[in-house]
């Protein structure tokens, strides 16, 4: 198993738990489609990539499993998940939920403070854009979202939610280079900071509910497009 593609080495930091950091930078290479569905996952040549032992790398792995990112076949090979159709609606059903309610809360409130946070993350998502750097502008996209969990003072939610979502962040990560899809995500978050600014819930909840509706929407187009990366539905 080669790792010379990846862009950024695996550095350890002494102060975080080197389990969790690695199942950070892997969880990170899978949601970005760097290592593809299919791909193996080699323990001894992970380890010698992180050098580390191999209990955190086995432990990483594990927390992936859960997650439904990987499968792991015991004594035989570790492989990176084909994209979870059911993971991917459950993780829907539930963002949709809780941000509709995030999004009527918050017009309520019409913090400026959120407003000019919000607007400089759409700033920065379309210089992301405008360079095609496609994971910078997913990750700002995230942020842009955390923001409002932060706001509303229940970030704990977000990350909750993160936990849930491997699988939505990969067919986000398939689908946002294709059409007009970047731009249509650049207008959504300027409408919900519009609605947000103008105190207006139910506009705020309309703008969400669009917004969120996009990718699921374009599901079966991207199965067709991308017809190895999913798995098939029971």
């Amino acid at each position: 198993m080669s790792f010379g593609p990846f862009p950024i080495p695996f550095k350890l930091d002494r102060t975080r738990g080197a389990s969790a950091q690695v199942f950070d930078h892997l969880r990170e290479l899978i949601t970005t489609m760097t290592l593809a569905p299919g791909t193996p996952l080699d323990r001894a040549a992970l380890t010698e990539y992180f050098k580390l032992s191999t209990t955190p790398v086995r432990d990483a792995l594990t927390r992936l499993s859960d997650e439904k990112l990987v499968d792991i076949y015991p004594q035989h090979a570790t492989i990176v998940r084909a994209i979870d159709i059911g993971s991917i609606k459950e993780a829907h059903f539930l963002r949709l939920a809780l941000e509709l309610e995030l999004a009527a809360s918050l017009a309520r409130r019409r913090d400026p403070g959120l407003i000019h946070a919000l607007e400089g993350l759409v700033s920065q998502q379309a210089f992301a854009l405008s360079r095609k750097d496609y994971d910078a502008f997913i990750r700002l996209d995230m942020t842009f979202h955390q923001q409002m969990f932060i706001a509303a003072q229940v970030e704990e939610l977000w990350h909750f939610l993160r936990s849930l979502s491997g699988n939505l962040d990969r067919l986000r990560r398939l689908h946002v280079p294709l059409a007009d899809k970047g731009k249509l995500v650049l207008a959504d978050h300027s409408s919900i900071i519009g609605a947000i600014a103008s105190g207006d819930p139910d506009m705020a909840q309309a703008c969400v509910r669009e917004h969120l509706s996009g990718t699921l929407m374009q599901l079966e187009m991207l199965m067709e497009r991308y017809p190895d990366y999913f798995l098939a539905e029971e």
